[in-house]
């Protein structure tokens, strides 16, 4: 069962923190990068098709 009102954008904001997460790690700036770009994507998705205002 759900508990929310829109799972996507729930999920479109973890991504979103997981990026931000990203960029601080302590890894080299591609590895970062790379993650960052990676979450970003998927929240976007997850927007775009989750229909997230």
């Amino acid at each position: 069962m759900q508990h929310a009102l829109n799972p996507s954008k729930n999920r479109a904001a973890a991504h979103r923190a997981m990026a931000l997460a990203a960029l601080h790690a302590n890894s080299s700036l591609a590895t970062r990068l790379t993650r960052y770009n990676a979450h970003m994507a998927k929240a976007r998705a997850l927007e775009t098709a989750g229909g997230a205002q």
